[in-house]
This record gives structure tokens, sequence and C-alpha cells, in this order.
């Protein structure tokens, strides 16, 4: 549910936060922690996608606070939605997902920080204030990896999970959760022969010839993702 918060008129010159994730209690703690900041304010929250779009419109944001885990879409598609209505918007990704392997897609897609909810809290403060000063905000293990990747070509370390489009992520990532290719569609608002085509293009990047090969490899990678 989108909330739009009244504090926007209590702390002058106050850089305004939207917050976008569908668990209430990480949420309004993200809320309270920000509260306790006078350059910082929630002006819009939401827990699904397009209420985070809708509240966004009705409340300009300065910056969002982004998970990628929603409940109607893909955390990325929505980073991709708010750079192509707000571009002035800056994003800031928090999420449990292993940094290692989402930061730079969600950095392609057009964030500029990416912080993991094991992080100390202070990590989402210092975040914030870095993308709202038009700098990049990732761990120095990452930006590290980052570098090594630009200075040897981007081949060292990748998976064939690597080469899947942002779509193909997703739709792998349902596979291996156990959802039906009609419920993935459904989500995603195309059609079961769209989700199907995909499955096809992910099984030869990955070089797997079954179904049945496809939803093993995808429910491991899904767990290992769990487990780091």
């Amino acid at each position: 549910m989108t909330k739009n918060s009244a504090a926007t008129q209590t702390k002058t010159g106050a850089r305004k936060v939207a917050v976008v994730d569908d668990h209430p209690l990480v949420r309004q703690g993200i809320a309270a922690l920000i509260a306790q900041e006078e350059d910082l304010e929630v002006c819009c929250e939401a827990e699904i996608a397009h209420e985070a779009l809708e509240g966004m419109a009705k409340c300009p944001a300065d910056v969002a606070v982004v998970d990628l885990t929603l409940k109607d879409s893909s955390g990325l598609e929505l980073i991709k939605d708010i750079k192509v209505r707000f571009p002035k918007v800056a994003i800031l990704v928090l999420s449990m997902r292993d940094e290692g392997f989402y930061a730079e897609r969600c950095l392609r897609a057009g964030a500029m920080g990416y912080v993991t909810k094991e992080e100390p809290r202070q990590r989402i403060l210092e975040g914030l204030r870095k993308v709202l000063a038009g700098r990049i905000y990732v761990s120095d293990k990452m930006a590290t990896k980052v570098m090594g990747k630009i200075i040897l070509g981007g081949q060292a370390g990748e998976s064939l999970v690597d080469h899947l489009t942002d779509r193909e992520l997703e739709i792998f990532e349902f596979i291996g959760r156990g959802v039906a290719t009609r419920e993935i569609a459904d989500r995603l608002h195309i059609s079961p022969k769209t989700v199907d085509s995909h499955r096809e293009h992910i099984k030869q990047k990955l070089r797997i010839d079954t179904a049945s090969d496809l939803a093993r490899y995808a429910i491991q990678w899904v767990q290992c993702q769990k487990n780091l």
C-alpha cells in the first residue's frame, strides 16, 4: 500500500526519499531510520512496483530505496521504469541478494548504489547521501570486482548465468522457485508463449537440453543464492 508521508512539511530543505519494499517491517524500519535525520525524509512508501510509481508521481522524490524482490515485478524492472519516468531520481538498492552477482546488473539498469540488508543500518544512510551526491556506492569488494572486469575484458569469474538477460534471469529464478509458466506470464504481464521462448533461450545459454535439467539447475542456483 502506498503511503505519502506528512513529514514532507516538517523538514525544510530535506531530500525526499521513496521507500519500496514488500516487507512492512523492513519498510517501516527504513522510514524510522530516515525520520531521525535532519537532511532526509520519506515522501512515500510502497510495497509493489506500480504503487511506487504512482506514489513518486504524486510526491516527487530525490532518491528511491528499492528492494529487488517485489510481489508484482522484478526490482530490476522497477529501476528501469523509474529511470524512464523520473530520470533525475537517484536509486539505492537494498536487498538480501548477493551483491557480487546483482550489483553490476542494478548499476547497468540505472541504480547508483547497492547495500545488502545484512549490513549495518548506517550504511543505508551513507549510501543515500552518496548517491544523492551523484556518486556510485558499493562495497570495496564489489568495486574491486568491477574494476577487475574492466581491466580483464569482462571475462574473469563469469558463470553461464551471467550471460542471461535481466528478463531471462527473472524467469530462471521463477523456475527455480517452482513457479509454473502460466503464473510467470501473469506476474510479468507477458504471454505463456513468450515465457516458453525465454525458457528455450535460457536452456541454450546454460547449455541445458531438457526442461527437467533446467528446473534442477534453477532450483540449485536459487538455493545457492539464499545460502550466500
